[in-house]
């Protein structure tokens, strides 16, 4: 259950900034995509079972897709191997 939250949450997080990206707008801080999608998340009838599971859990995998953004933008800077964006994580997907 933590894991399948957990995906939700970046899945969130990715398409919140994949749209303020393509409406020309800064990235939305870390702050901001816990309270809006972890805190607020939790209050509606459709997320309510993200209380199910740990906070840290759900807030580790924004830091996990802050990790794959600064590595993403690292590599196109020259000061790690390229490395492809961060991608939608999929509930079949074994990797």
């Amino acid at each position: 259950r933590a894991f399948g939250c957990a995906r939700v949450v970046y899945n969130d997080a990715l398409r919140a900034r994949e749209t303020a990206r393509s409406a020309g707008l800064p990235f939305p801080k870390t702050g901001d995509l816990s309270k809006l999608l972890i805190t607020e998340a939790k209050k509606t009838e459709a997320r309510a079972w993200l209380g199910d599971v740990s906070a840290v859990v759900l807030q580790q995998s924004l830091r996990d897709l802050d990790t794959a953004y600064r590595n993403f933008f690292d590599g196109l800077k020259g000061r790690r191997p390229r490395m492809g964006a961060p991608r939608f994580k999929s509930k079949r997907d074994n990797r």
